[in-house]
């Protein structure tokens, strides 16, 4: 896994060994990247379920200001820090090794723009997105990765689904903040 494009592009990313963690395909990478590639510039992005890092590392070679990134597992944080540190992006960043639930419950954003990657088949996606709305700028943006069997809603909180993008298994979803 490399970073595609930006001030880090080829740089090689560690992945975790074993199955406890499903990095997301290069392809559904990208497609998300490019459509926010005008938007990225200087903004705060959340990368929540963050895995080995790499949506959050790749927003951070392409511009973004800052992004904070949140998984539970303690080995996942590690690797996700090595791969700042190898990138040079770690002072524009910050881990936390935390439950999603329980970090929505005390975060405080603002984020422009937000990437969830929560494990499939769990039917957490809604409220994830009900919890992260509070969270998001005017403007704001919401990624959330899942099956592609999984319903997701029409509006959860400020936000109102505008897209689904179907990858083989796995479909993107785009919130907007209502009113963008």
């Amino acid at each position: 896994m490399r970073v595609i494009t930006g001030t880090a592009r080829g740089r090689k990313l560690e992945t975790p060994k074993g199955l406890d963690t499903r990095p997301t395909s290069e392809m559904v990478k990208e497609a998300v990247m490019s459509m926010v590639q005008f938007e990225i510039e200087g903004v705060n992005f959340l990368d929540l379920y963050a895995g080995c890092g790499q949506m959050g590392i790749e927003a951070l070679s392409r511009g973004a200001h800052r992004c904070v990134f949140v998984d539970n597992s303690q080995e996942a944080c590690a690797l996700i820090r090595r791969n700042l540190e190898h990138t040079g992006f770690l002072s524009a960043s910050l881990v936390v090794n935390s439950d999603a639930e329980a970090w929505l419950r005390t975060a405080r954003g603002p984020f422009d723009i937000a990437f969830i990657d929560p494990p499939y088949g769990k039917g957490v996606a809604p409220s994830f997105l009900e919890r992260i709305s509070s969270l998001i700028r005017e403007n704001g943006k919401v990624f959330i990765e899942c099956d592609s069997r999984e319903s997701l809603p029409e509006h959860a909180g400020c936000l109102r689904l505008k897209k689904e993008y179907q990858y083989g298994k796995t479909k993107i979803a785009r919130y907007e903040v209502e009113g963008s």
